[in-house]
């Protein structure tokens, strides 16, 4: 962006200077790939009714809708904490039913894990003001009068790699990793979901007692950050000399050409393509390799 020049002096020169500044230090993280085997599969009151009257059912997709991180300090491990990990996977799936035709369903997966990482160590508490006249000053600060200085865990995640889907006969009791009651699901997973789910078997309603189990792998990173306070050199930011170009939609053709040509989606991934304009033949991302 060379044309995109700063300027904040009439010669356009850049004041620098040394500031402090409030941020996130990474403190500990890991990067884990776990398998989660034969996984209990929560569906809808219609959904249990497909399940009795198919025998062919694959998963279509699936996607974490909802994460609880918890984070707890390790005694005798000072400085050390414990992150546990809740995911709540929407999982959709298509069984063959009379007739040779398919019907979508949708359920709900809940997938746990726990993680050890370095966090540091704080005894201050911190008070923060929520602007003019956001506090009443008799009122106590929240939460209870000021917040630990706790580190805060951080989970990146990718999503969900769909491994196998199995129909399990004649359930004998719950095998839920956490939650087997509506009540326990966050609202947020509630709302993404068509119809309430039952947290029961198929044969409270007549059925055989079916239910459906999948196995999925998850790639994730875990990281923990807590504040601090860091000197570093910054240039002041000022207004821009590059002007914004409106889009002449009365032409979406022109627009369209305009466009750089998307030679990464179409490459193998793993390989890099090259840009520079008519290709690399030698690259194994060239036309004609």
């Amino acid at each position: 962006m060379a044309e995109n020049k700063f300027s904040c002096m009439p010669s356009g020169g850049n004041t620098r200077e040394t500031v402090c500044i409030d941020t996130n230090r990474v403190l500990d993280s890991c990067r884990d790939r776990d398998c989660f085997e034969n996984v209990r599969v929560y569906l809808s009151d219609f959904g249990n009714e497909v399940l009795e009257h198919t025998g062919a059912i694959r998963a279509r997709s699936a996607k974490i809708v909802w994460t609880y991180i918890g984070i707890d300090p390790i005694q005798f491990n000072r400085g050390f904490y414990s992150v546990n990990i809740r995911f709540y996977v929407k999982l959709v799936f298509e069984a063959c039913v009379g007739g040779g035709r398919a019907q979508e369903l949708e359920g709900i997966a809940v997938l746990e894990k726990r993680v050890i990482l370095y966090g540091g160590e704080s005894n201050v508490s911190v008070f923060k003001s929520h602007g003019i006249g956001g506090d009443d000053f008799c009122a106590c600060p929240t939460p209870e009068c000021g917040e630990t200085n706790e580190p805060t865990a951080i989970v990146e995640v990718v999503s969900p790699v769909l491994l196998g889907t199995n129909i399990v006969e004649c359930v004998s009791e719950c095998n839920c990793c956490c939650c087997c009651h509506e009540n326990d699901l966050p609202a947020p997973v509630v709302a993404c979901l068509d119809a309430p789910l039952n947290f029961g078997s198929g044969e409270e309603n007549g059925g055989r007692g079916r239910y459906l189990t999948v196995s999925l792998g998850i790639f994730s990173v875990v990281r923990i950050v807590r504040a601090a306070q860091y000197l570093v050199q910054a240039t002041e930011y000022c207004i821009p000399e590059k002007e914004c170009t409106p889009v002449e939609e009365d032409d979406p053709c022109r627009v369209f050409r305009n466009m750089p040509f998307p030679v990464g989606e179409f490459c193998a991934q793993g390989f890099a393509p090259l840009h520079n304009g008519g290709g690399d033949r030698s690259s194994k991302c060239g036309c004609g390799s």
